[in-house]
Formats: C-alpha cells, structure tokens, sequence
C-alpha cells in the first residue's frame, strides 16, 4: 500500500510542477488566441483539483502498477499512451463540437498530454521503486 502512495504522490508533484510550468508559459500563447471568447475569466478549482485527483490515480493504476516490474521505459510508453488516449478524447471531442477549436490546439494538446503523462508516469515508477527499497 505504502508502494501506491508513494507513485501517487511521485506521480502527482511532478505532474503539477510541469503542468504548472505548462500552463502558466505556453498554454497562453496556444489557447488564449483561439478559445478567448469562450475561457473562463477565473479558473473554478474543484473541478481543476478533481481532474489532478482522478488523472493522477489513473497515471498510477494503469501504468505504473502494471509496469512497475518492465521498468522505467515500458512505465513511461504506458503513461505516453494513456496520456495520448486521455487527451485524445478531450481534444477530439471538442474540435467536434466547438466552433472555436482547431486542428492546432488538438494537435499541440496531445502532444503535451503524451509527454507530461509519460513523464509523470516515469516519477511514479521511480517513488515506487524507492520505496520498495525504503519503506518494505
């Protein structure tokens, strides 16, 4: 149990760092051009918090759990696809039904949800291991 809560927690702090790092550098200049009209003037932090609580659980049941013995490689493809998957459906399914979204967006989108979750899931593997070794 002391594995799981260590991969969330090594999951999570790195995800919010370079999400953080995302969203307050680039994601500007990728959505606010596009999506202006329709953004929120303030960010509503629950639901924010409940999406962090809920991806990160699934960064941690679906590719480090599984993958926690193939290795920090097969840890990071498995959160690259998940992440590609996951943001696939967010992006895909907005440029279906908004006005406002474009090819661009999904495009850059998917490829950050690829790279951030497979990086995330690269940290939780690590937390995982040490604390095999540490706290077992």
């Amino acid at each position: 149990m002391l594995n799981y809560l260590a991969a969330y927690l090594g999951t999570g702090v790195v995800f919010a760092i370079v999400d953080t790092v995302w969203l307050t550098t680039l994601s500007t200049k990728v959505y606010r051009p596009t999506l202006d009209p329709v953004l929120a003037e303030k960010v509503s932090m629950g639901p924010a918090i409940a999406f962090y609580l809920i991806y990160i659980a699934g960064i941690v049941l679906l590719a480090v759990a599984p993958n926690r013995d193939a290795g920090l490689v097969k840890t990071a493809v498995a959160g690259a696809i998940l992440g590609f998957v996951a943001y696939a459906t967010y992006d895909l399914t907005n440029q279906a039904t908004l006005k406002v979204w474009s090819t661009r967006i999904t495009l850059i989108d998917l490829t950050w949800g690829t790279f951030v979750t497979a990086v995330s899931a690269a940290a939780g593997y690590m937390a995982w291991r040490w604390a095999e070794r540490t706290l077992n």
